[in-house]
């Protein structure tokens, strides 16, 4: 037993972490994946962060308060802060990353994130300045934020990396390249040392962070993959000390083989198809895709395809979201034969035959699981409904600029996972002006349900009109709901630290490994 929990023979204790795709980028303003977030917690650090039970802590910020009926937020920086450079991190440096976040000239995919913050929305849609977003530096030390109406749930927005301080001087230098080895400046436990594209990003230890001394690793390498078979080989192996996920053919064996070591939770996350909005026929007719939504079977999906790894999902807000009762569509508990026969019908009322089909393109990221969903999906839309789809499987950075330019794409893979417990982390994903509303559905009323619940300080009308929101998109059905993820990954036994959460946020600076 002791051999077992004994570190891997190497030249320096380094963590492991296998990270999935390669991320698009290490800016926390434009990044948007959740493998570059994973990593941005590391490189930078937010006034607050989230601690294993979900709840908003102090990080940067040592403490705030509330005043104005809840909409004025003052942080209190620690004293001392410094860049990973050694030069002093102020207030005004959180202020610009917040500015520079909705400034329409960044493009950052989660600029509505703020949009609680007066004149926000107004800058993101260049109606205003950057400048007058209504944050301020009081002084060095003092972060003051001004609210439309109360957001009690603000500070867990403050811990996600869209809203993370960056190195000004590093910016103004080299524009969109300075999220680079050689170039970065951040302000989390640690400094980036290295990034082979496809190989690995290595972060090394920050002597300047305010919590230095409580840092027990001195590196983390984050090591991507397209592939989670190989991956899964490398960290039984001993190359990886963490697996950003697990095979899901091989989730009975590894249950049984590995034990402890397989951490399956219960994650803020939703797994959906999305249809261009922008292109015909789908686009126009709404009973076309409320069938092709119909035939799916999420059970079997999540029992054959997923082996019991998630929860068939009905609706767009996954359970568990603080003071919120999910939706879910009206046919949701209909038996199969009767959603079958009703999809049939619609279909056929779009003008669908036997002798003339639907023929769609289903589009996804390069990934075992993502492929075995679509062939799936795609057999059931061909076997109920006569669909001809033709799967097409891209490398996630072309995968998700085409999604996003929404020329090419008919329906596409995609995932959302929460950041923050809220129900709005999802449905502001729909809004008409959110960066990351990859379909461009656009409905003026669901807009104003979101709006209207914005300015709501009453939580039980807020939920109402929150409902009342998703309830719409189920009706237009933008997206296709498929399954509601759990986390799963594999750890070593020597990894001390771990923790499971909703959001699965996991800190390197929390994190050590056991000597051998």
């Amino acid at each position: 037993m002791l051999a077992m929990l004994a570190l891997p023979v190497q030249a320096e204790p380094v963590l492991r972490i296998g990270n999935g795709p390669e991320p698009e980028s290490l800016d926390p303003q434009r990044m948007s994946s959740v493998s570059a977030l994973n990593i941005a917690r590391d490189l930078y650090e937010g006034l607050t962060r989230i601690g294993p039970d979900g709840r908003a802590l102090p990080a940067a910020a040592q403490g705030w308060q509330v005043g104005d009926g809840g909409r004025r937020y003052t942080f209190q920086l620690r004293p001392g802060l410094r860049w990973s450079n050694g030069e002093p991190l102020t207030a005004e440096d959180f202020a610009a990353g917040l500015r520079r976040l909705v400034d329409p000239r960044t493009g950052a995919p989660f600029a509505q994130l703020l949009s609680c913050i007066v004149n926000a929305q107004a800058i993101s849609e260049g109606r205003a300045r950057p400048e007058q977003l209504a944050v301020w530096a009081l002084g060095p030390s003092q972060v003051q934020i001004l609210l439309r109406a109360p957001t009690p749930y603000l500070p867990s927005l403050l811990a996600h990396p869209a809203s993370f301080p960056t190195y000004r001087p590093a910016l103004a230098r080299y524009g969109r390249e300075f999220a680079r080895p050689g170039r970065l400046v951040g302000n989390g436990a640690f400094r980036l040392d290295q990034w082979v594209v496809q190989g690995q990003i290595e972060l090394v230890r920050n002597p300047h962070y305010w919590d230095d001394d409580r840092t027990a690793l001195d590196r983390v390498r984050y090591v991507p993959s397209d592939d989670v078979a190989a991956e899964l080989k490398r960290y039984r192996a001993g190359e990886l000390d963490v697996s950003s996920e697990i095979p899901l053919v091989q989730a009975p064996q590894l249950r049984a083989r590995l034990g402890d070591e397989l951490h399956v939770a219960t994650y803020l996350g939703s797994y959906f198809y999305g249809f261009n909005m922008e292109r015909a026929p789908l686009a126009a007719q709404p009973g076309l895709r409320r069938a092709l939504a119909m035939v799916i079977d999420r059970e079997l999906i999540v029992a054959k395809v997923m082996n019991g790894l998630a929860r068939p999902a009905y609706g767009w807000v996954p359970p568990g979201v603080s003071g919120y009762a999910p939706q879910s569509v009206d046919w949701a508990a209909w038996p199969m034969a009767r959603r079958l026969a009703e999809a049939r019908r619609l279909y056929a009322a779009a003008g669908y035959t036997p002798a003339h089909p639907l023929r769609v393109e289903l589009r996804y990221n390069t990934h075992d699981d993502h492929k075995r969903i679509a062939t799936v999906v795609a057999a059931m839309w061909k076997q109920t409904l006569g669909v001809e789809a033709t799967l097409i499987h891209e490398e996630n950075k072309v995968f998700l600029a085409k999604r996003r330019l929404r020329r090419e794409t008919q329906i596409f893979r995609a995932a959302w996972i929460g950041d923050y417990d809220d129900a709005s982390s999802f449905l502001d994903v729909l809004a008409g002006d959110n960066g990351r509303n990859d379909t461009g559905w656009r409905d003026p009323q669901y807009d104003a349900l979101l709006a209207a619940a914005a300015t709501e300080a009453d939580p039980a009308r807020r939920a109402g009109l929150l409902a009342e929101a998703e309830r719409r998109a189920l009706d237009a059905l933008p997206v296709i709901p498929i399954y509601w993820y759990v986390s799963k990954h594999l750890v070593k036994p020597y990894v001390r630290g771990w923790r499971d959460n909703l959001l699965d946020y996991h800190y390197g600076k929390d994190l050590s490994l056991a000597p051998g």
